[in-house]
């Protein structure tokens, strides 16, 4: 497997994010391994929260997530996925899958740290691939958050945004991955922050993750995660684990399972599911502070009550 390791020097710009890169060897399915990079930030003794970036970004999202979580004693463990942010990149499509996508996260959280009690917080693919986790490791979870997410099985059709998305990622020469998140928030985003999401990838070839991961979104009933996916749902809709719904007002691309999730997953009753006003399908760009301080009460809530 040929991979691409982004430069550190690459990251030297990178505003507001002054948290150090930890790093674990993760299995390469052809026999070696690949560097997994992740944030470690907060009280080590402090309640963990599992903070997964989706498409085609990566643990700078989270960076006022991470602030608002840590300042009120909450440990975040903050992923780039393999072909994101600063971990490695495989550089043919083929090499990702949605089972690779699991497996290398599930190696990091539970191998590598050795995570228990934890709290999901997943947006994007980072829902896809959390709520995989959630239902296969269920002993390791005591929450949820799902923000701007779903879990498809290809038994339902996308919406026509998330079509034009998937054939402009194929079919563009030159993928801009800073326009790419740009145009998936609402509020205004400044140059320095459009450039930090290009940062992980200087050169083409390393934009191969995220050319490959808006076709391994199941869309058809034999997709080849389909059936994953189904045995995920068959258990999170016998799941009484805290379930939170936390989506904002703007995003056209998953706002439609919002509702899904409150009806078919018995850990969403009882609890009162907010709207992020103002926020788009990266909501932790445009209000990652709001969101912030909804996962913080929902942890400390749950903590401080068992």
């Amino acid at each position: 497997m040929e991979v691409y390791r982004t430069p550190d020097h690459a990251f030297d710009d990178v505003p507001e994010f002054p948290w150090e890169p930890s790093y674990a060897e993760v299995t390469d399915p052809d026999g070696g391994t690949l560097r997994m990079a992740y944030v470690d930030a907060g009280p080590a003794d402090g309640p963990v929260a599992l903070l997964l970036h989706g498409e085609p970004s990566w643990s700078f999202l989270y960076r006022h997530v991470i602030e608002a979580l840590v300042d009120r004693g909450i440990r975040c463990v903050v992923p780039d996925m393999i072909g994101f942010g600063r971990s490695d990149k495989p550089v043919e499509t083929g090499d990702y899958s949605f089972a690779r996508l699991v497996e290398w996260t599930r190696e990091l959280a539970f191998d590598h740290l050795d995570l228990r009690d934890v709290t999901l917080v997943g947006q994007d693919w980072g829902g896809l691939v959390g709520l995989r986790l959630v239902a296969e490791h269920h002993d390791r979870f005591s929450r949820v958050v799902a923000a701007n997410t779903g879990l498809p099985t290809g038994d339902f059709d996308m919406p026509e945004i998330w079509w034009q998305f998937r054939r402009a990622v194929e079919s563009a020469p030159t993928l801009d991955v800073g326009r790419l998140v740009a145009a998936g928030c609402a509020r205004p985003m400044g140059d320095d922050v459009r450039a930090a999401y290009d940062a992980p990838f200087p050169e083409e070839r390393a934009k191969a993750g995220v050319r490959a991961l808006p076709t391994l979104v199941p869309t058809r009933p034999d997709d080849p995660a389909a059936e994953a996916n189904r045995a995920a749902w068959e258990v999170l809709s016998r799941s009484e684990v805290p379930f939170l719904v936390a989506f904002g007002d703007s995003d056209p691309i998953t706002g439609a399972m919002a509702p899904i999730l409150r009806k078919l997953i018995p850990g969403t009753r009882g609890l009162d599911h907010p709207t992020i006003r103002g926020a788009g399908h990266f909501l932790q760009e445009d209000a990652g502070a709001e969101l912030g301080q909804v996962v913080a009460d929902f942890v400390l809530g749950s903590h401080q009550g068992r």
